[in-house]
């Protein structure tokens, strides 16, 4: 009898064991609404249609890369369920889809919506309901505020950073310049104006000659740009989207006006603003650049270009290759893939904020040499460094050093 009675407690003690490690493991998987152990349910929300729509192919650029994702196994075994919806860039639609996303489809974060004015219109609901907005698709300067909304993180350079690098150039190249500014009349454009301005110190107020604004609903801005070349300004500064830049350019062009022309990184894209413009229009216009471009042929070798290429090929085949917009989608969906990776089985809301700050020295495949992502719990600005580069020929021809532009959140 004790052999036996010593076996059964072996073999009760065994299942214990069993039980107890069993236990464990399900208790080291934390999971909030949208993670499960087959899935992470992701939001996004861009403009597919309205006036920003060029910006739409940043969203069909992350869904196809997903599903790359998806088809290697997912992401610690676990499949993204990307759902990505159309705010036609209306912050009251954007509030709509926010909703919805959060409070019917019930996804674990919001991941890249695009637009200052739209993500301005939601921040404060995403941060009230404490799900993540992250990688915002925009680079207001407000994103980096962790103080007040440990919700929401930016991604991208910001725009004071952008123009602030712009004013330096300017003031050391041509300290006489008469610079004239078109910028879209809300938080985007505003945001830009304010970098240039502080880069500017105190000449701005002599050096800008006019301050002219747009507003999204207007189908033309060709009215805006005669008004800008009667101030007789030699610098042009164009804080403009795709649709906007490219009928900037093409103005410029038509009415003989050869100012140094500045346009914001957000349509510097080859495929969805030079090329429509036309190359002939665009010659030595200059920009800023973290992100490498496809129509460069110094990156023809370059193994990161060859698997963004290869990427394209196979999951995006109907995608322009030379829209800015494909490799912006491609470097902030393998970013947001090193979070997941991170969180391991801790998919709570809070923790994949936690892995989101703790970037260090991350490199997408498609970042310029030099740049690298960074965050830290009081650092919501991964990127903050910027190469400027000019329009010759067919494509960008970068020059100068990567330029560290860190401006205040």
């Amino acid at each position: 009898m004790p052999a036996v009675t010593g076996k059964l407690a072996a073999a009760s003690l065994a299942i214990a064991l069993i039980a107890a490690s069993a236990s464990t493991a399900t208790a080291q998987k934390k999971y909030d609404t949208g993670a499960t152990d087959t899935e992470i349910k992701i939001g996004n929300i861009m403009p597919y249609s309205g006036p920003a729509s060029a910006y739409g192919i940043i969203g069909r650029t992350e869904a196809a890369y997903f599903k790359k994702i998806n088809e290697e196994g997912g992401i610690n075994g676990r499949k993204i369920n990307f759902v990505s919806y159309d705010d036609a860039y209306s912050p009251p639609k954007t509030v709509e889809q926010a909703r919805k996303l959060v409070e019917s489809d019930e996804v674990l974060l919001v991941f890249n919506s695009l637009g200052t004015p739209p993500n301005s219109a939601i921040q404060k609901y995403m941060n009230s309901k404490k799900v993540p907005q992250l990688f915002v698709a925009t680079g207001a300067t407000k994103w980096n505020d962790p103080q007040n909304f440990p919700w929401t993180m930016g991604w991208q350079p910001n725009y004071q950073s952008e123009t602030q690098i712009y004013a330096k150039y300017i003031l050391k190249a041509m300290p006489n310049a008469k610079i004239g500014v078109l910028f879209q009349n809300d938080d985007y454009g505003k945001d830009y104006l304010k970098g240039l301005k502080d880069g500017l110190g105190a000449k701005a107020a002599s050096m800008i000659v006019l301050e002219e604004s747009y507003e999204t609903s207007e189908p033309t801005i060709d009215n805006h740009i005669v008004k800008l070349k009667a101030t007789g300004a030699d610098v042009f500064i164009n804080i403009t989207t795709p649709k906007f830049a490219a009928q900037a350019i093409k103005k410029i062009s038509e009415i003989g006006w050869k100012p140094t022309h500045f346009l914001n990184n957000v349509s510097a894209s080859v495929g969805s603003v030079i090329k429509p413009a036309g190359f002939e229009n665009s010659q030595d216009i200059i920009s800023a650049a973290y992100l490498k471009d496809v129509s460069d042929p110094q990156w023809k070798d370059d193994p990161g270009m060859k698997a963004f290429l290869d990427f394209m090929t196979k999951y995006f085949p109907e995608g322009d290759k030379l829209d800015g917009g494909t490799i912006v989608g491609y470097g902030v969906a393998q970013t947001l893939v090193e979070v997941l990776k991170k969180c391991g089985d801790n998919l709570t809301r809070e923790n994949v904020m936690k892995q989101a700050a703790s970037l260090k020295d991350f490199r997408t495949e498609v970042l310029l040499p030099g740049i690298k992502i960074n965050t830290g719990p009081n650092d919501f600005a991964p990127i903050s460094s910027l190469q400027l580069m000019k329009f010759k020929g067919d494509k960008w021809d970068l020059f100068g050093e990567v330029i560290s532009a860190d401006a205040g959140g």
